[in-house]
Parts: C-alpha cells; structure tokens; sequence
C-alpha cells in the first residue's frame, strides 16, 4: 500500500520480477480513519472491526507515524499472510521483493 500510483506500480513490477508477488491494497484513509478511534488515547494499534481491511488499515497506522515534513515515498507491504507454510517453516517471501524494489546489485 502506498500513497503514489508510481510507488505501487514500481512494487507490483518488483513483484513480477522477484516471483514475490504483490497486489494493490485500498488506499483510503477518509474511510479506514475511524477503525483506529479510541477512548483513551490519541488512536489504537488495532482496528474496531477484525474483518474490515486488516491490511490496509497497518498501512494506514503506520502513515499517521510519518513526519508530516517527510515528502518521499513509502510503502507498505503486509507480509503476515504468506510468511511462513502449515507446517511451520518460513518462506522468505519479501526477501527478494526488498532486493527488487532497493535495486540491489546484481538483482533484477
């Protein structure tokens, strides 16, 4: 999830090229905003509603945390999903798409 068409087109290709495949996440933080209410703090690190965009919403925590004066880029790429297989082992997905999307010598 990220905030530029740029940014995300530059991940989905990482993906294409890595075989750690990515899809778009909904990017609309006027409607996720409300999930994170609180009564006792300035928002909550969980969402009010377990099955409303889980994902999107991480995504949408973790920009209200970036300085407002920061103008790069950023992404957010939710990897909980296909981390590990059912018998306990992790996969390495996300390894090969961080390589893509740094550029990293000789990846790509």
């Amino acid at each position: 999830m990220t905030r530029t068409k740029a940014l995300e087109d530059r991940v989905v290709e990482a993906g294409l090229m890595s075989g750690d495949l990515t899809f778009p996440m909904l990017y609309a933080p006027e409607l996720l905003k409300k999930e994170f209410k609180s009564s006792v703090a300035d928002m909550k690190n969980s969402v009010a509603n377990r099955m409303n965009a889980q994902a999107s919403c991480a995504g949408h925590f973790i920009e209200t945390h970036i300085d407002e004066a920061y103008k790069g880029d950023w992404c957010h790429v939710d990897m909980a999903g296909p981390d590990s297989r059912n018998d306990g082992r992790a996969t390495g997905y996300g390894v090969a798409l961080v390589l893509g999307l740094c550029k990293a010598h000789g990846f790509c």
